[in-house]
């Protein structure tokens, strides 16, 4: 079946499953999309940490540290996260507020917000504090009786399980939902040509735009006048006007504007494009027909943490001596086989695997030296590995859709480690554009 253009534009040109699309949308109610966070902390009752968990609904993360941060009357930098989760969900995760007294968590009086005081700790919770997410998802608005709907479900399913899983794609929120430039902005600022960076972000239009936003980026595109730029973006894109903004007051200065944009921003760019590349890679390997749950000598194989999640940082290298054994750990989900995230120090498979990764990076034609960003050092990426295989084992049931009627509804729970996506899932049974699943 053939994918919507908008996923070749980040690297991915098919599907792992045969089956047909059950079509359907996702979200149209929050708590259609609720993710609870796997913790790998324990709290204790000492520290400078006061760790809470936060349940919300219908609520963007930065958006809600800010307004925590102005009740309790501290820097937002005081409040911390594991991960950033999903605004139009209901979610569960573990924050961390440094210095503050549980009693002051009785002045938070908001709107569809919880928060349960879980103890205190000498450490906050960072990004990257947890085993992964679990998912209950429903989708709606599916045109097939609840029989057909089971029967193809239950189709796709046995694919999946056949196969150990889906492929671990970077999905479309990696690259920008509506206007998916992230990748292509990283791929400047490697080759080292910030000013292409820039003018990319800042007035590449898009096709799924608002039509008044096309057109205010296309003007500052053909005139690179900023200041004119400035009278007609619309308020919303605040990134982008802040980056005007600078370059007015300095013209030319291009990496310079990019400094202006938060760091967990301009650090998606460069992450983008090593993803993209990573898309491709996967999607090579699969249409050389060589199995995501199967190693191949040369390959790059990471093993499973105390949790049974995949842990890249530690990693080994399949040889002809090793290739069975390996495999044996493999069948038994005690290792797992990885594709590159290239950087200026990645390493890379050999034999077969290494044929396909070196064909993709000589064929997008970039130096991995240009990882190194030498003007804009916090850019850099030595990069690392990723495994390619999502070991997912969903669990469905099908019912009538109460929302629309003589549709049907599918609801499927499944676990994913952190740094995966639910979509990436999602996608194989459903087979839509993936603004139907934003």
């Amino acid at each position: 079946m053939e994918v919507p253009e908008i996923e070749k534009q980040i690297g991915i040109n098919l599907y792992s499953t045969d089956t047909r699309g059950l079509g359907g949308q996702l979200r149209q109610e929050i708590e259609d999309f609720i993710v609870k966070e796997i913790t790998n902390r324990e709290e204790g009752q000492e520290g400078k940490y006061l760790i809470l968990e936060l349940t919300k609904r219908d609520w963007d993360t930065h958006h809600l540290t800010r307004t925590l941060a102005r009740i309790l009357q501290v820097s937002q930098k005081r409040i911390s996260v594991a991960g950033t989760k999903d605004k139009r969900a209901l979610t569960t995760q573990k924050i961390s507020i440094f210095d503050t007294d549980a009693s002051e968590i009785e002045k938070i009086h908001l709107k569809d917000i919880e928060l349960k005081v879980l103890g205190r700790s000498r450490k906050s919770v960072e990004l990257g504090d947890l085993w992964g997410n679990d998912f209950t998802i429903t989708v709606r608005d599916i045109e097939n009786s609840t029989e057909e709907t089971e029967a193809l479900l239950k189709k796709t399913n046995d694919e999946i399980l056949a196969q150990g899983g889906v492929p671990n794609f970077f999905g479309i929120q990696r690259f920008g939902s509506v206007r998916p430039v992230t990748h292509l902005v990283g791929k400047a600022i490697v080759e080292g040509n910030f000013e292409k960076a820039a003018l990319l972000y800042i007035a590449e239009p898009f096709p799924d735009e608002p039509e008044e936003t096309r057109a205010a980026r296309q003007l500052v595109k053909e005139t690179l006048d900023f200041k004119e730029g400035l009278k007609t973006y619309p308020l919303r894109l605040g990134h982008e006007r802040a980056m005007m903004n600078h370059l007015i007051a300095n013209p030319g200065d291009y990496s310079g504007a990019f400094r202006v944009l938060p760091q967990n921003l301009y650090r998606m760019f460069v992450h983008g494009y090593q993803s993209y590349m990573y898309n491709m890679i996967l999607c090579r390997r699969i249409e050389a027909g060589i199995p995501l749950n199967q190693a191949f000598e040369g390959d790059i194989v990471c093993f499973r943490n105390e949790a049974g999640f995949p842990d890249s940082s530690k990693t080994e290298k399949v040889t002809s001596e090793t290739v069975n054994a390996m495999n044996r750990l493999i069948k038994r989900g005690r290792a797992f086989i990885t594709a590159p995230l290239p950087g200026f120090n990645t390493e890379f498979a050999s034999g077969t695997p290494g044929e396909i990764e070196s064909e993709v990076i000589k064929e997008v034609g970039v130096s991995l030296e240009g990882f190194n960003v030498e003007e804009f050092p916090e850019m850099s990426s030595k990069g690392t590995r990723r495994e390619v295989l999502l070991h997912v084992e969903p669990k469905f049931e099908v019912g009538e859709d109460e929302l629309n009627s003589g549709k049907s509804k599918a609801v499927l729970e499944f676990m994913l480690p952190k740094g995966s996506y639910a979509t990436t899932v999602l996608r194989e049974y459903m087979k839509v554009d993936p603004l139907q699943m934003s």
